[in-house]
């Protein structure tokens, strides 16, 4: 196993992990579904078991949604139109990141929505955003190419950055400066020249009815140059220019590395690098890139193990989903946007930072009462009833069982054995129901720090 950074080298970082017996365990598997999807149930630990890390990846790749899940999930979702109401929006998809079997394209859709961040705050409609959260899932682990193309002709996009009525007598150069520095390239791969030739290049794209239309009588047909590219170029053929840069499969892997490996430390660029020339060369398939990485000797050292801070999505979704739960899902939406993640109202066109500033005095407070709000809900139901009954269902009869099983699915490092103690001794106190004691031991876990690791 793979302890510190100084036994890892861009050569050998991205190689298979091939463990041994003893060290392909439950809490290396609960790792993976932890970062690679929203956690796991007992069994899915159980059957990780017998699978290698490569099978697991492949297999999250494989899945997908029925036509009928899908379709159930898509009725919810375009329930939330009528209204304009961004909370059912945001209520519906966590719905389906409980639900849905297609876990890691959930986790990637997670991803790119912060990625390419848009808020209702500013778009003010919810039909425009689901047709982009839907955009966006179609190809979260996919074409990369075709997701910009498509992100660049969205309508919440183009609300959001003001370019819904690009004339080419005052082109608006805020999608071309965020389609280089935020979403392709990252800061210091292009000038405040090629900002305003790309700009150019989209002229004539606007809105009409709510939809993408180019208007060729307000396109700027002269010559323009961007990244050293030169010609009468198209908005289509700017971003296929921004796309053939040589940054940018640098900057989406670290972003990736970051999201989903380890937000501490940042990984030297050659570490990067391997990754990089693999997304290149599969043609910006994410695919292949995300099989190298959930499988790699990175991904299981302990530099990636415990080095993530959760997010509040994470958080709450990974605790439901490995406790086989449902929640009413409207407050599950309120609690995580007061605790700094309101799905469809990232903070700006950055998106979340993510790592240490998820946690602060507040907002950790914050994330504790999200838990027992959640635990104390007569509509939050454990494999359809109680918490108790569940484990049971488990074979899990005891009080040390029941914490050990809970700490098993939740935590991805050990609770003192102290604390450990003080759970046991409240789901064996007298107050209440034994289901009641359960779901408050789970309360007193989440204030703990190592529930805030994933």
């Amino acid at each position: 196993m793979v302890k510190s950074m100084s036994e890892l080298t861009p050569q050998t970082a991205w190689l298979p992990f091939e463990p041994r017996a003893s060290e392909w365990t439950a809490a290396r598997v609960a790792h993976f579904y932890r970062r690679a999807g929203m956690g796991a149930t007992t069994t899915e630990l159980e059957n990780g078991l017998k699978s290698s890390p490569q099978q697991l990846v492949q297999d999250l790749l494989d899945r997908t949604e029925s036509a009928q899940e899908s379709a159930q999930f898509d009725r919810l979702a375009k329930s939330a139109v009528p209204t304009n109401n961004a909370d059912s929006l945001s209520a519906s998809w966590l719905y389906r990141m409980l639900r849905t079997p297609d876990v890691l394209r959930e986790k990637m859709t997670l991803f790119w929505h912060g990625h390419f961040a848009t808020s209702n705050e500013k778009v003010q409609n919810t039909k425009l955003m689901l047709q982009q959260n839907q955009l966006i899932r179609q190809n979260a682990t996919g074409d990369f190419k075709q997701l910009v193309h498509g992100i660049a002709k969205d309508p919440a996009m183009l609300i959001y950055l003001d370019s819904e009525s690009n004339r080419k007598a005052h082109p608006n150069e805020n999608f071309a400066r965020e389609l280089m520095e935020l979403f392709v390239l990252g800061e210091g791969n292009y000038t405040e020249t090629d900002v305003r030739e790309l700009a150019r290049c989209f002229t004539g794209w606007e809105l009409r009815r709510a939809r993408f239309r180019f208007n060729r009588y307000q396109h700027d047909r002269a010559e323009k140059k961007v990244l050293g590219t030169a010609g009468n170029l198209t908005g289509e053929q700017g971003v296929d220019v921004v796309l053939g840069h040589d940054a940018g499969p640098r900057f989406i892997v670290r972003k990736l590395v970051r999201f989903f490996v380890c937000d501490e430390p940042e990984l030297d660029e050659a570490f990067i690098r391997p990754l990089a020339i693999q997304l290149r060369a599969s043609d910006w398939d994410l695919a292949p890139v995300l099989q190298t990485m959930f499988s790699s000797r990175m991904f299981y050292s302990e530099m990636a193990i415990a080095r993530k801070i959760r997010s509040p999505v994470e958080l709450a979704v990974g605790m439901l989903r490995s406790l086989e739960a449902t929640c009413n899902t409207v407050a599950l939406g309120t609690g995580m946007r007061q605790v700094g993640q309101g799905l469809f109202h990232p903070p700006n066109v950055k998106g979340w930072d993510g790592g240490r500033t998820w946690v602060n005095s507040s907002t950790l407070l914050g994330r504790a009462n999200l838990v027992r709000d959640i635990m104390n809900s007569d509509k939050t139901k454990f494999a359809g009833g109680s918490l108790e009954s569940m484990l049971k269902s488990q074979q899990v009869n005891n009080d040390q069982g029941a914490i050990n099983t809970i700490e098993r699915l939740l935590l991805a490092v050990s609770l003192k054995p102290a604390i450990r103690e003080q759970l046991v001794a409240i789901v064996g106190s007298a107050r209440g129901s034994r289901d009641e004691r359960l779901r408050k031991a789970i309360h007193a876990m989440s204030v703990q720090p190592e529930f805030q690791l994933g």
